[in-house]
């Protein structure tokens, strides 16, 4: 059925989150953090998984541990959603442009965890949003969904577009990578995929 939801609870954060990757990019996000919201709207619509995501976090001390927590919980019910990964493409590539911006985001469905990040944000925040957070949010992401997992803002200088061209384009990317060939096989040649 491709679809999982979770509830999650720490001393830290309350996450209800629910994924459908066979949808058409419905969202319903409340993180409590108003650009991270924005970012996550823009992920579900260009990766046409349909999300909700409700968040109570310790957000009066700031927006860490709900962006990180929230890229836990996605990335596992990912991974839980894919299931035996039987039929799937693994692999996914997107160039975002936005204005003077380039985005890239390449994917694996690897089952071997690894992220490489490279973009260098100028500005420390964004609305509510510490610019920092979006590598832990993307590396919380990569090792519980079990994707290797490129990012690279190629160049650019305004902050919000660098990094929302990141999130689309790995939106788009992931599409690309659970997307279903038709097949009935798993695409990799030693007959696993880790994890």
């Amino acid at each position: 059925m491709r679809t999982a939801e979770t509830k999650r609870e720490t001393k830290e954060t309350k996450i209800e989150l629910k994924l459908d990757l066979n949808g058409t990019g419905q969202s319903d996000v409340k993180t409590g953090v108003g650009f991270f919201d924005h970012m996550l709207t823009l992920f579900a619509f260009h990766s046409q998984i349909d999300l909700t995501v409700h968040v109570e976090g310790d957000t009066w001390v700031d927006a860490h541990h709900t962006v990180e927590d929230v890229g836990i919980a996605l990335g596992q019910m990912i991974n839980q959603a894919l299931g035996d990964k039987i039929g799937i493409r693994r692999y996914g590539t997107s160039y975002l442009p936005m204005d003077e911006t380039l985005a890239r985001a390449v994917v694996d469905v690897s089952g071997r965890p690894f992220l490489v990040y490279r973009a260098d944000i100028k500005n420390p925040k964004l609305g509510d949003f510490d610019t920092e957070l979006a590598e832990e949010f993307f590396r919380a992401v990569a090792m519980n969904a079990r994707l290797t997992l490129h990012l690279e803002v190629l160049y650019g200088s305004n902050s919000h577009h660098m990094i929302e061209g990141l999130f689309k384009a790995f939106g788009r990317a992931l599409a690309e990578a659970i997307g279903q060939d038709g097949s009935n096989r798993l695409p990799s040649t030693k007959g696993l995929i880790e994890g």
